[in-house]
C-alpha cells in the first residue's frame, strides 16, 4: 500500500530532486511546475510541493541531463497534463530533440528505426527511485532515540 506524502517545502525539494532554488523558481513562476499543494502566498508562506510534483521535477531534471532543451520539456510536460495519462504508466523517448510517448510497441520501433539515439525515461523507475530518495531524507531528519527509555 503506498505510503501518503505530506507536502513538500522549496529547501526539501531542491535538495531532493538535485535542482538549484533559482531553478525552482524559475519554474515555478514560469509555470512549468507549480506547487500543487499550496503556493507562495506572500511573505512568510512557503511553497508546498507534492510527490507528483517532485516526480515530474525530477524527470525535467533527467531530461535537462539528456541534453533536451527546456522549449522541448515545456510541450512535453503540458501534454501530459492534458493527456490525463496516470504518470506512472508512461515511459517518455527522446533523440535529444524531441519527446514522443510512445503509444504502442511499434511507435518504439518506428521511432528506433529512423537511426538515431534515443533514450527513454520509465516515469515508474522515477517514482521508486525517488521514494527511496524520500526514504533516505526521512531517515537522517529522525532525531536519535534517547537511550535507557523509560
Amino acid at each position: 500500500m503506498a505510503e501518503e506524502h505530506p507536502g513538500y517545502r522549496a529547501p526539501q525539494v531542491k535538495d531532493i530532486v538535485g535542482i538549484s532554488y533559482r531553478q525552482l523558481d524559475y519554474w515555478d513562476r514560469t509555470g512549468l511546475v507549480r506547487p500543487s499543494i499550496r503556493e507562495a502566498g506572500g511573505s512568510g508562506t512557503q511553497r508546498l510541493y507534492s510527490f507528483q510534483d517532485l516526480l515530474v521535477l525530477r524527470v525535467i531534471k533527467k531530461l535537462l541531463e539528456a541534453g533536451v532543451g527546456l522549449q522541448q520539456i515545456r510541450k512535453a510536460v503540458d501534454y501530459l497534463r492534458e493527456s490525463k495519462h496516470p504518470l506512472h504508466s508512461v515511459t517518455l523517448m527522446s533523440d535529444g530533440n524531441r519527446i514522443y510517448l510512445p503509444e504502442s510497441p511499434e511507435a518504439v520501433v518506428d521511432l528506433l528505426a529512423k537511426g538515431q539515439g534515443v533514450f527513454a525515461i520509465a516515469i515508474n523507475k522515477v517514482a521508486s527511485d525517488l521514494e527511496g530518495s524520500l526514504a533516505k531524507t526521512q531517515r537522517r531528519s529522525r532525531p536519535a532515540a534517547k537511550a535507557g527509555g523509560g
